[in-house]
């Protein structure tokens, strides 16, 4: 693709985002008119404003900054991995961070009263690691990407049902909104958060550009990294360690959100035809901030009152891709 082509796919990304932003503050279950919209901006307080400002803008910004961190997730761990089904729902990522922030959660309730955002976040990451250790040291034993993914699956059911099992008991009122959060949702985010938010993943976002050099280097084997200078475990490590913070922000916040990471690459690549990092780095950001904008929207207002899990939603359109990604690695392996 030429650099006119990529420069208004990105436009096109951009103007998107911008999009999808406006019309989640917009829409819900709640109608807001346009002069009470307007009235709002310009910051005399009302109801709208209320809805705006303190509801639906904080969860908007929310989905925007997850989506896209949980898209960059994935992208690091099908380059880690080399295979465009990794992903940390599928490899049990999201599953571990969940359960290691549900104990924390009860925890803190019992003996602490609430947990900080930071800290949410520190537990997340800790279960992603211990996920990911599992995985890494089953990967060192199984040579085949298929057993690979079914152990990281198992991985997950497991966690999750150690999860399921606290949430099922955890009768404090200050974890009331916990089995929740277990289910996936971008609900009850205040700005507060979205700072916290928007801190982590940033540092995450400029870690995946300040390495994307040998990221390109280490896709075209790891060989050839070597022979151009790379060092191989550093880079490893730095992957490991930026993914599992990144989807460490998003079970922190909005729980485990699945799909996003495996599907909005893909999407990517193919709507870009090509694999340079600083190329996919961005445009996977803007892509899963775009796709969870819009699946958060979908799950809040389709049946509204009544809301929808984000992950239910995820699922819906993000498992069709993984279904095709996985007919077309058959399809080549057949035709090889």
């Amino acid at each position: 693709m030429t650099k006119g082509k990529i420069t208004a796919m990105f436009t096109l990304l951009s103007v998107g985002v911008i999009a999808v932003l406006f019309a989640n503050l917009f829409t819900g279950s709640a109608d807001i008119s346009v002069s009470d919209a307007v009235t709002a901006v310009f910051g005399e307080e009302n109801t709208a404003s209320d809805i705006l400002w303190k509801i639906r803008m904080p969860r908007a910004l929310a989905a925007l900054l997850l989506g896209g961190a949980l898209s960059l997730s994935g992208y690091l761990l099908q380059t880690f991995f080399h295979n465009p089904i990794a992903g940390p729902f599928v490899l049990g990522v999201s599953s571990g961070a969940k359960l290691i922030v549900a104990i924390s959660m009860i925890f803190s309730a019992s003996f602490f009263g609430l947990l900080s955002s930071a800290f949410m976040i520190i537990s997340a990451f800790v279960g992603s690691m211990i996920s990911l250790g599992f995985v890494l040291l089953v990967s060192r034993k199984v040579r085949q990407m298929s057993m690979l993914v079914v152990c990281g699956v198992m991985i997950g059911y497991i966690c999750s049902a150690v999860t399921d099992f606290l949430v099922t008991f955890a009768d404090d009122s200050d974890i009331i909104n916990l089995h929740d959060w277990s289910m996936g949702t971008f609900s009850g985010t205040s700005m507060d958060n979205v700072k916290v938010i928007f801190i982590f993943v940033l540092i995450g976002l400029v870690g995946t550009i300040l390495i994307s050099k040998p990221i390109g280097a280490y896709m075209l084997g790891e060989s050839y990294a070597h022979n151009m200078g790379v060092n191989i475990k550093l880079l490893r490590a730095l992957l490991i360690i930026l993914s599992g913070l990144l989807s460490a922000s998003v079970t922190a916040f909005a729980g485990p959100v699945s799909f996003v990471g495996i599907a909005v690459p893909h999407i990517i690549r193919v709507l870009f035809k090509t694999s340079k990092p600083l190329v996919m780095i961005p445009a996977c950001f803007l892509g899963g901030s775009i796709f969870c904008m819009l699946c958060d929207m979908i799950a809040r207002t389709v049946f509204a009152p009544t809301e929808l899990s984000i992950s239910t939603v995820t699922a819906i359109f993000g498992a069709p891709v993984v279904i095709v990604i996985m007919l077309n690695r058959k399809r080549g392996e057949i035709n090889g």
